[in-house]
């Protein structure tokens, strides 16, 4: 998104009411995929979530649906090489611990983040987690191109699965924090994620169609960077966009945003890796 190029008067950029692209079916080899579903009960203004997907061109549409044409499964083929890499002090590798290859991994994407231990983590710290602690291994960068691969890979085996994340009980205080970054505006241009993926969803922003914001498929692979994005490096982005300082990747704040943002999606299918522009 570029949102830095809009004045001070950005809501008069906007045009036209909110609403969703058409209703086009996401199928990957042969398994349909829930793009619209009935919003999640604790969602206040809003009835329907859709996937980004739907909002996207069908030239982009089209590289998603096909594997074989999919840029983001050339990460997760060098994933898989990864995950039977040894690598550190303990001469592991994933699979020495994860004997049954990545499939093991089948709806753990759909439910994170989660509170492990009184503490809330996201998949790139149980990636992390997992290297230092089994493998003696040094930890990835948060969007490096290894751990975002991995991400993918392990996203990947929940490809088709609703998402199901929890906001109760342990998680309900994280949830409300990241609830409270979701609607604060901030920078320069005094606008929040709600400005553009709630109130503004379907309008275009220059040659930009607003989604949802919905991350259901990430981590995605953007064709304007030519790699997959991590989702707290979109979110990085977009407050960026609003000229104000942002959180930093893995920061607790992008954590709490993360784990409200994905129960946003609760109901539509996982999607990772998708494509998006």
């Amino acid at each position: 998104m570029k949102i830095a190029a809009i004045t001070g008067i950005a809501a008069l950029a906007f045009a036209g009411a909110a609403i969703a692209q058409d209703s086009n079916t996401l199928t990957i080899d042969g398994t349909t995929l829930l793009t619209e579903t009935a919003a999640p009960e604790h969602l206040e203004n809003l009835d329907t979530i859709y996937s980004g997907w739907r909002f996207r061109t069908p030239e982009t549409q089209a590289l998603q649906i096909d594997d074989f044409d999919n840029p983001a499964m050339i990460f997760v083929d060098q994933a898989l090489d990864l995950f039977e890499t040894v690598d550190g002090t303990e001469g592991k590798s994933c699979a020495s611990c994860h004997t049954n290859g990545p499939e093991e991994f089948a709806g753990l994407h759909a439910s994170m983040p989660k509170v492990i231990d009184g503490k809330l983590v996201v998949m790139e710290d149980l990636i992390n987690n997992h290297r230092q602690e089994a493998m003696g291994a040094e930890p990835w960068k948060w969007s490096g191109g290894d751990m975002q691969a991995m991400v993918a890979l392990i996203g990947l085996q929940s490809r088709g699965m609703p998402m199901d994340v929890a906001i109760d009980g342990d998680a309900a205080e994280f949830w409300e924090q990241g609830k409270d970054i979701y609607y604060t505006r901030y920078g320069q241009l005094e606008m929040s994620c709600a400005s553009c993926h709630e109130d503004n969803y379907g309008s275009m922003i220059r040659a930009d169609h607003l989604s949802q914001g919905q991350i259901n498929g990430f981590p995605t692979y953007r064709l304007k960077q030519a790699k997959l994005i991590s989702r707290h490096n979109r979110f990085r982005g977009c407050i960026r966009d609003t000229r104000a300082e942002t959180f930093a990747e893995g920061s607790d704040e992008f954590r709490a945003l993360e784990l409200y943002v994905a129960s946003r999606a609760n109901g539509l299918h996982i999607e990772t890796p998708a494509v998006r522009q």
